[in-house]
């Protein structure tokens, strides 16, 4: 089982830093431990978490971050903090993460797909400048071949219908993530909450139906005087096909107005295809082969839209 525990320390020069153990008890764990260590020192970013050093004591791991006392992004919107993440900030946080990947996929070497961009592994400086961390999962990119997984791995409600169905992962699934944590940052809320009236529940679908509605603003929390395009451009991310989700390149030039952001044209057929109205709030034991694997489909896509229980 792996096991991440977070501490705080002090180096001999008298830096404060973030301490990670991560337990070695399983051969992935391992792998994850040796994919992080390899992936921070293969590249530099301003928007990218600084590892000082690893430290490898009988079943312990240990990883040596820079120190951030405002925590991840998660508990800033969720959390008891005093934090204020008014517009500007929140523009700020999200193109600092488009840049980040943008940087990871096409200027770094190797290129590199996160495969696990979340609001908790988006930590925030002293100024609220995001810093991704946690590249247990990453992997890098191959411009001719689609890295194809044995199994599924990130998290649920960011993962792609193209890595939980057929496990084709890409930089693509990057954009997709990026898309919902905007969305998550522009509204403040959860991907997920049933304490909400049933057409809020779903954070994605209600943005789209929002968007199609011609009400992009009523997702927007704190409504601006102006509506930011931030949520077109998220909408953009979370396309269906791979194909039509932009690069991160153009995400970051549409978020700071160097190109027109692109037209959004209709809700993608995950969200229109099937009838999310679940009573139970529960999801039926499916047998998974080839009589039920319309069932498989249905499940998989409800588990993509369903948040877990920690955000």
């Amino acid at each position: 089982m792996l096991l991440n525990l977070v501490l705080q320390g002090t180096l001999s020069d008298g830096r404060v830093i973030d301490v990670k153990q991560l337990s070695q008890g399983s051969h992935q764990g391992k792998n994850q431990f040796i994919n992080e260590i390899s992936a921070l020192n293969a590249v530099q970013h301003r928007n990218l978490l600084k590892l000082y050093g690893c430290c490898i004591e009988r079943t312990r791991c240990l990883l040596l971050y820079e120190y951030h006392e405002n925590k991840s992004l998660d508990k800033a919107l969720f959390g008891n903090t005093v934090l204020h993440l008014d517009w500007p900030t929140q523009f700020k946080i999200c193109l600092g993460i488009a840049r980040e990947l943008a940087y990871l996929h096409k200027e770094s070497k190797p290129k590199i797909a996160h495969q696990d961009v979340k609001a908790s592994n988006i930590l925030l400086d002293t100024e609220l400048s995001p810093k991704i961390s946690d590249f247990r999962l990453a992997k890098l990119i191959d411009d001719k071949k689609t890295y194809i997984s044995t199994g599924v791995a990130g998290t649920i409600g960011y993962l792609t219908l193209e890595y939980a169905m057929r496990r084709h992962l890409t930089e693509k699934a990057d954009i997709f993530s990026i898309g919902v944590v905007t969305l998550k940052i522009i509204n403040g809320r959860a991907n997920s909450d049933t304490r909400l009236d049933r057409e809020k529940v779903y954070l994605l679908e209600w943005a789209w139906s929002l968007h199609e509605s011609d009400q992009n603003l009523g997702l927007v929390n704190p409504t601006p005087t102006e509506f930011d395009e931030n949520e077109a451009v998220a909408l953009l991310c979370t396309q269906a096909s791979p194909m039509l989700r932009p690069p991160m390149s153009r995400v970051v030039n549409m978020l700071t107005g160097d190109i027109e952001v692109e037209a959004v044209t209709s809700k993608p057929n995950y969200l229109t295809d099937w009838d999310f109205n679940d009573a139970t709030n529960s999801f039926p034991n499916y047998a998974i082969d080839a009589s039920s694997y319309s069932a498989r489909i249905k499940v998989t896509i409800q588990l993509m839209l369903a948040q877990e229980s920690t955000h």
